[in-house]
């Protein structure tokens, strides 16, 4: 039977030490601040803003909330950047995605001072990033990261091979472990929809990074013995449910879970690692912007 990676347990174990942290630099006078931007009516969209301002509280980090109205002007949302960017006081911005279809993506994400961009989208900090010295590493493969270290899973040397080329994962998840660091030095495949063969590719991985956004799209007929599976995807499927409805990955725990060596189940695996990464990110914002050391877990 696999390892269950219980991203649960890793989170909570970053936020202490990461409260903790945040407590040395009161004594400092420095207040880590986070300004959460929402632009939307989706009912999923509140609800993670909602429990990123939560985890904020939680470690003591000040939340800001920046709501407008999903139908507002675009240039609305601009102006609520280029004043949160123009703040002293605050140290992160993110802005929650998906945004209207009026609203120009790009622009948003080119707007936000890249010192303060804790989500690590910002042009400058992807190149950063592919350059080997990342200001702000994107929170989700980070985590994945954070998940394959505490499992005791060293990439160096292994067989990599992520499935998705998305921004937010696959295509920084590649990088970071191609990169000469720890963490890293990963022979490293990407897939995607246009892939000959997939099944022949996720075999061959060591470790398998499952980030298609269809659910249950990796089977067991895909991986080999042994092979360490993190899944990212996050789906919601009708199901015989008091909501109607149950999340499920983009793994197929099930028949996946025999072969595998070590494995993230959804929900509790990397969804609670984006959040914690994102929390990291906004206390190392904070030491930049004062110009202090802070200890990172």
């Amino acid at each position: 039977m696999a390892e269950i990676i219980d991203g649960n347990a890793v989170a909570q174990s970053i936020r202490d030490d990461l409260s903790a942290e945040i407590d040395r630099l009161a004594e400092q006078g420095v207040q880590p601040c986070l300004a959460t931007v929402l632009m939307s009516e989706d009912p999923a969209s509140e609800t993670y803003v909602s429990m990123k301002q939560s985890d904020c509280e939680e470690v003591g980090i000040e939340a800001r909330d920046v709501t407008l109205d999903a139908e507002d002007p675009a240039e609305d949302l601009y102006d609520a950047i280029d004043e949160l960017n123009a703040d002293p006081d605050v140290n992160g911005i993110l802005v929650q995605l998906p945004l209207p279809d009026h609203v120009d993506k790009s622009r948003v994400l080119r707007s936000i001072d890249p010192e303060k961009d804790v989500d690590g989208f910002h042009p400058e900090n992807v190149g950063r990033l592919v350059a080997g010295d990342a200001r702000f590493k994107p929170c989700t493969p980070h985590g994945v990261q954070k998940l394959l270290a505490d499992a005791g899973v060293d990439p160096e040397g292994k067989d990599a091979v992520v499935v998705g080329r998305s921004d937010i994962v696959g295509k920084p998840m590649a990088n970071l472990f191609i990169q000469k660091q720890p963490g890293g030095n990963a022979t490293t495949t990407v897939c995607h929809s246009r892939t000959d063969d997939l099944a022949e590719k996720t075999r061959g991985a060591d470790i398998l990074v499952a980030a298609a956004g269809v659910p249950k799209f990796i089977d067991g007929e895909m991986v080999s013995e042994g092979t360490t599976v993190i899944d990212v995807g996050i789906n919601s499927v009708d199901a015989d449910t008091e909501k109607g409805y149950e999340l499920v990955g983009d793994v197929d725990f099930e028949s996946v879970e025999p072969k595998a060596e070590a494995i993230t189940p959804v929900p509790g695996g990397v969804g609670p690692m984006t959040r914690a990464m994102l929390l990291y990110n906004t206390v190392k914002a904070a030491g930049i912007h004062a110009d202090v050391d802070v200890e990172l877990p």
